[in-house]
């Protein structure tokens, strides 16, 4: 079972909730896909108790992450009134009507892996509107799954539309946002396929532009041990890529300095395509990556270095890129968690600085001016601080999207945080 039942005394069901409680996880983007033959959600620990005369129970799905609160004023048709982020893996929860507080034990350790610890997580009975989640397929049409969000392009009518990453390599997909709503909805979701209408292959969706016309360009992060190729493809409105001329392969140039790290993000400016490489390529000084630019018209390739930070403990690198303005803006994040969370910001690069040099030689080096420190921001919920903030979304008013990638709850809390401080 994936769900949970309630029994009367004398042992006869009164309610099953079947798959409601899975399906809820999975609009929430806290379902653990590599889980799909084991157990699913697995609902593991509940508590039960009557907060302001209201009966509770309190549901915990270990593999997602998260607890289901349900309200059970009527019990042969509880309601699900909140999901909470539970940190990893929830093994054991208590109640504290008396002090309007619930509490969850979270199991997994990972100081092996340089993430968080064992934790416990504390919440409050209160009237304040939920924090969490901040993303949700809840009110789509249908059932949309989703979860490893990455890159992010702004689109008219508050819409932003993102991409998942190569966890979800057996399906790449475009979701469509509105953000007009608390919490922001995912309304849509677009394959992104081959001529052959089937799910495209070998692809690790990084980046996405409007390209204009109803469609998009799409950075993908190559892998070459894994036979993925680093490329940029233009897909339609209906998320096909264009056979050949949708293909955008890298030059020699690049090709013989190429590393796992590579496009992050991609930004449409004009006839030019910007893509970030993560980090330093094989000809790169250390803390510089490049920016790579395309020209769609005359087909020709450039770049300029960008200086990032020096880590304090493992690495810097660049996860997006937005043009807007006068300026480009970019994402630095380092690979650390929790505590040791130094580099979560966003810089802007004036956009005069960017006319990209020939590949192989001497690249002119760009200034770069702080916007935001994220981090306050990802603590303002008091949980502990995730490791990759991966997408950011302008509008044309200049409001401000940003979003963070859960790995698609693998190793992680599932917690996806999509939020806006206003107008950079």
């Amino acid at each position: 079972s994936r769900g949970w039942t309630i029994f009367n005394q004398n042992g006869t069901q009164v309610y099953e909730n079947g798959t409601d409680f899975e399906y809820a996880i999975v609009k929430a983007g806290h379902y653990p896909d590599k889980r799909s033959d084991s157990k699913g959600v697995e609902p593991e620990g509940m508590e039960f108790a009557i907060f302001d005369g209201t009966p509770m129970a309190f549901i915990l799905a270990e593999r997602s992450s998260i607890v289901g609160v349900y309200d059970l004023t009527d019990f042969r048709a509880p309601v699900l009134s909140q999901l909470l982020p539970s940190g990893l893996g929830p093994e054991g929860a208590v109640a504290i009507p008396s002090r309007n507080l619930f509490v969850t034990a979270n199991e997994v350790d990972l100081i092996e892996d340089g993430g968080v610890r064992s934790h416990v997580m504390i919440y409050e009975f209160q009237d304040a509107a939920p924090t969490y989640p901040q993303l949700t397929s809840a009110g789509a049409e249908k059932l949309i799954g989703w979860g490893a969000i990455s890159g992010m392009v702004s689109d008219a009518n508050g819409i932003v539309w993102a991409v998942n990453d190569s966890f979800y390599g057996f399906q790449p997909t475009i979701f469509k946002i509105d953000t007009k709503t608390t919490p922001a909805t995912i309304i849509d979701s677009i394959p992104v396929t081959r001529r052959n209408g089937e799910y495209a292959q070998q692809i690790d969706m990084e980046g996405i532009t409007l390209d204009g016309e109803g469609g998009f360009f799409i950075a993908s992060e190559g892998r070459t041990d894994r036979v993925i190729p680093h490329a940029v493809y233009h897909v339609n409105a209906s998320g096909e890529i264009q056979f050949r001329k949708g293909e955008i392969g890298l030059p020699p140039e690049l090709i013989a300095v190429e590393r796992r790290f590579g496009f992050e993000g991609i930004t449409k400016l004009g006839d030019t395509l910007w893509m970030a490489v993560q980090r330093e390529w094989k000809d790169d000084p250390k803390n510089y990556s490049k920016l790579v630019a395309y020209n769609l018209d005359t087909k020709e390739w450039g770049a300029v270095h960008y200086p990032k930070a020096e880590p304090a403990v493992g690495w810097v690198g660049i996860s997006e890129i937005v043009a807007h303005g006068n300026y480009f803006y970019v994402i630095e994040c380092d690979n650390q968690i929790g505590r040791a969370a130094m580099t979560k910001k966003i810089y802007r690069i004036p956009a005069a600085e960017m006319v990209p040099a020939p590949l192989g030689g001497d690249l002119p080096v760009v200034s770069k001016e702080l916007v935001r420190d994220l981090i306050p921001d990802l603590r303002s919920t008091n949980g502990y601080v995730v490791d990759k903030v991966e997408g950011l979304a302008i509008m044309q008013d200049g409001r401000v999207w940003i979003s963070t990638d859960n790995d698609g709850v693998d190793d992680s809390s599932g917690e996806t945080y999509f939020w806006s401080p206003g107008k950079l």
